[in-house]
């Protein structure tokens, strides 16, 4: 009875540790999807403020005309992409989106009637705070794809990935990173 009595125990514990972290990939895969859903609603409200802008200044100048056509298009893409699951030209559309906004700020300073429209600043710094949290949003969902990889490369994670590869072994695209980049982050090894 001993012996078997200590092999149930082992079996148990290993059972139970093995639920642990198959559970716990899951929910790093979760946060994950996640963080990405938190990217998708600043990248919409990003969108309906630029609408909102654009729609404001349209009486000071023709610049929002060309602005508008290329938000639209590059959205368009976007979401083209999207549905594609093309993750890389999705980020790449709304990337170009967020330069977009860099270049609007400088033609606001060429338009001092428009520098005081209330309406206008308001929107401006709107489009400023939703680029922030944009990139917040960005960074925590790279981070979490950082977390993730890092576990399941792990020694004795990366057997529970490997029996169960449909479940747990998902690849996702970094945002604002290049596959360049992203391989020499994983190919960096510590020079001794």
């Amino acid at each position: 009875m001993g012996l078997s009595f200590f092999f149930i125990i082992a079996l148990v514990l290993v059972l139970l540790w093995f639920l642990v972290v198959y559970n716990k990939l899951i929910r790093m895969i979760e946060v994950i999807n996640n963080n990405k859903n938190q990217i998708d609603v600043q990248l919409d409200r990003r969108f309906k403020v630029y609408e909102s802008l654009i729609e404001v200044v349209k009486k000071y100048m023709d610049y929002e005309k060309t602005t508008l056509k290329d938000v639209v298009a590059l959205r368009s893409q976007a979401k083209t992409a999207q549905a594609k699951g093309d993750e890389s030209s999705r980020i790449q559309a709304e990337d170009a989106i967020s330069k977009i906004g860099v270049g609007l700020n400088l033609v606001f300073e060429q338009y001092p009637d428009l520098k005081a429209d209330k309406n206008a600043l308001q929107l401006q710094e709107e489009i400023v705070n939703t680029e922030n949290k944009l990139t917040f949003s960005k960074q925590s969902y790279n981070d979490s794809i950082e977390q993730y990889e890092a576990t399941r490369k792990s020694l004795l994670e990366s057997m529970i990935v490997g029996m169960f590869a449909n479940k747990l072994l998902k690849e996702f695209n970094y945002w604002g990173v290049s596959d360049d980049q992203r391989q020499k982050q994983e190919d960096y090894t510590v020079k001794l």
